[in-house]
């Protein structure tokens, strides 16, 4: 696939005093982005669709001044963000509610006060191993060829001897990250799916194919690997293109001997999710009827439909058996 330009790029000031800020700048003036130096960013748009896919056509490159970090359970003890929403525009991301109406990108300059922050967090913990997510609210490759950052942190946590590093992404550009000095400290999950999935739902996202070969390139670099199989649905033929799934995958990842992670997530929704995913996509082929649903109250206060009891065991079941029977070296960390 090719990499993500965005149509325009604002600039806050105060990262032309960083290195990396003008790194990102001088790659930007490259690609021919026109660019403004403000940190007032203005998305327009005579629709919600068109208003949508402006903000996701615009960065702001600025800083994150962060210095307190959320928890991240189930999937690390804290998450910490280089960038802030994603080049993908998959219908059913669940950041389409939490980014607002104009869901632009962000990208941060100031990578070694972010890694500060994250020393301060892995000294207070010691002598216990702290994990921390790097791609909650975003996918750092696919903006890795803008910023850099990601390999700057791959290389720190390679070096740290009580933190850890988990990502996960829907992209396939990893040629940059294969010889960095990880020394098996950054766990690399990919987001993968039935082709149905990622054809109908999951747009300017690498294809099946791309993020097989990524899989193959990451394995053989030697980093930790898990998958996030999410949002797993139920379609004509679903469980037939599951297990194609994960018989590719299982080539994919050749001779690969360590244990590898799943994360398994059913497909779900809220009402505010479906009113926004049919204002900016308007022939959604998403199955998002509520009476096929039920609801299933969320961590952050807000009811979701996920599949009735019954679909919802066969689910688990089954993508469990493929699992198993493919991957002998496999570890379940869920099911929702």
């Amino acid at each position: 696939m090719i990499n993500y330009v965005p149509n325009k790029a604002y600039i806050d000031p105060k990262c032309l005093k960083l290195e990396r800020g003008k790194q990102i700048v001088e790659k930007l003036e490259k690609l021919n982005v026109p660019l403004e130096y403000t940190k007032k960013v203005e998305i327009k748009g005579d629709s919600p669709a068109e208003i949508y896919m402006n903000a996701k056509n615009t960065v702001l490159v600025t800083v994150n001044s962060q210095k307190k970090l959320a928890p991240c359970r189930p999937s690390a003890d804290y998450q910490f963000s280089l960038t802030s929403s994603c080049p993908g525009n998959c219908e059913y991301c669940y950041l389409q509610t939490t980014q607002g109406e104009k869901p632009y990108i962000k990208i941060f300059a100031n990578v070694e006060e972010i890694l500060q922050v994250i020393d301060d967090y892995i000294e207070e913990n010691k002598p216990n191993i702290t994990t921390f997510e790097c791609a909650s609210i975003t996918d750092p490759i696919g903006l890795e060829h803008l910023t850099g950052s990601l390999g700057e942190c791959i290389e720190y946590f390679g070096g740290s001897d009580y933190g850890r590093l988990r990502l996960v992404t829907k992209f396939a550009d990893v040629d940059s990250l294969l010889n960095l000095k990880h020394n098996k400290h950054t766990r690399f999950r990919f987001s993968i799916n039935a082709k149905y999935v990622i054809q109908n739902f999951e747009h300017k996202t690498a294809s099946f194919e791309e993020r097989m070969e990524a899989v193959r390139k990451i394995a053989e670099a030697g980093y930790p690997i898990g998958f996030i199989v999410a949002p797993i649905m139920i379609f004509d033929n679903w469980q037939q293109q599951y297990n194609e799934l994960f018989e590719r995958l299982k080539g994919a990842l050749g001779n690969y001997q360590e244990q590898i992670s799943f994360e398994l997530i059913q497909h779900r929704f809220t009402a505010t999710a479906k009113e926004l995913i049919q204002s900016r996509f308007k022939n959604t082929k998403l199955d998002m009827e509520e009476q096929n649903r039920q609801l299933k109250w969320g961590p952050y206060g807000k009811f979701k439909y996920v599949y009735k009891k019954e679909q919802s065991i066969d689910i688990k079941n089954y993508i469990t058996k493929l699992i198993n029977t493919n991957f002998n070296n496999s570890n379940i960390e869920y099911f929702t």
